[in-house]
C-alpha cells in the first residue's frame, strides 16, 4: 500500500493461482469512484483486465440500494445538504448505508465465472476477509446467517452490499475503522431500526492505524482468495464522467 513497498512484495512472492491488482485510492468522490468500477467491469467482463480491489475512503455520502426507500433516511435532504453529505441511489443490492472519511471501502472487481458463479461462497469469503483482519486487531466479530456483513455484539462494523452483472462484481463492502458513528444516526443502517453501527477505534478504545488495516486486509485477500496482489499504479485517467449515479443533492 502507499508507504509499504516492503509488504506488497512478500505478497507477490508467495505466489497463487489468480492475479489481483490492488489501487489505494485514497479519499474519492462518489460519483468518481462509481464511473471508475464501472469502467473496469466492462474491461474485466471482456477479459482485458485481471480482478481488481480498489481501497479508498469517501466523503460522506449516503447511498440508497435496490431494495432501499428513503424511509430509512431520518433526515430531510435539506438537513443533509446543511450537513455536507450526499445521497446516491445506487444499483448495488441491499438498503441504506453511510460513508464517509475513516471507513475503509472495498470494491473488488472480479470475475465469478473463475471462481466457480457462486455468490454466496463469495460475499462468505468478503466476511471471512474481514473478520481475519479484525481478530488480527483482538477484535472478535461473526456473521449474521440472516444478513451479509460482520457484526460485533450485535452492531454492525462492516456492510457488504453488491451488484453482479455476467459474473462480474461490483460495489463491495464498507468497514468502519475510524467513522464518526454519529452519521450513522441520519439513517436506519441497511433497514435495521434496532441495530447500531460500531467501529474498529470503538473497541480499540484510539484511531486504528488506516494504513495497518489496509495491510493486514490486502494479506487477508490474498490468502482467501487463494489470489496473487499485484500493487498497480493509478490510472485516473480511465475515469469518464459521462453519466453519474442519480445524485441528491
Amino acid at each position: 500500500m502507499g508507504g509499504s513497498p516492503r509488504y506488497i512484495k512478500e505478497i507477490i512472492e508467495i505466489g497463487a493461482t489468480k492475479m489481483c491488482e490492488v489501487w489505494d485510492l485514497g479519499l474519492m468522490e462518489y460519483s468518481e469512484a462509481w464511473e471508475l468500477q464501472r469502467r473496469l467491469h466492462c474491461q474485466r467482463a471482456e477479459g482485458k483486465i485481471s480482478d481488481v480491489l480498489l481501497l479508498l475512503e469517501h466523503p460522506p455520502t449516503i447511498t440508497i440500494g435496490k431494495s432501499g426507500t428513503l424511509d430509512n433516511v431520518l433526515i430531510s435532504r435539506e438537513q443533509l445538504v446543511q450537513q455536507g453529505i450526499s445521497l446516491f441511489f445506487i444499483d448495488r443490492g441491499g438498503d441504506v448505508t453511510y460513508h464517509g472519511p475513516g471507513q475503509l471501502v472495498g470494491y473488488p472487481i472480479f470475475d465469478l465465472r473463475e471462481r466457480g458463479k457462486d455468490l454466496h461462497h463469495y460475499v462468505h469469503n468478503i466476511e471471512e476477509v474481514i473478520l481475519r483482519t479484525l481478530k488480527d486487531f483482538s477484535i472478535n466479530a461473526r456473521r449474521d446467517e440472516s444478513h451479509p456483513g460482520v457484526w460485533v455484539n450485535g452492531e454492525e462494523i462492516a456492510a457488504i452490499g453488491l451488484s453482479m452483472r455476467r459474473w462480474v462484481s461490483m460495489h463491495g463492502f464498507a468497514l468502519n475503522v475510524n467513522t464518526n458513528l454519529d452519521h450513522f444516526s441520519f439513517i436506519n443502517p441497511c433497514g435495521f431500526t434496532d441495530r447500531r453501527a460500531t467501529s474498529m477505534s470503538r473497541h480499540l478504545d484510539s484511531e486504528a492505524s488506516m494504513e495497518a488495516v489496509k495491510e493486514r486486509l490486502v494479506f487477508h485477500f490474498h490468502d482467501v482468495f487463494d489470489t496473487l496482489i499485484k500493487l498497480s499504479s493509478i490510472r485516473l485517467d480511465i475515469i469518464c464522467t459521462r453519466e453519474e449515479p442519480n445524485a441528491l443533492p
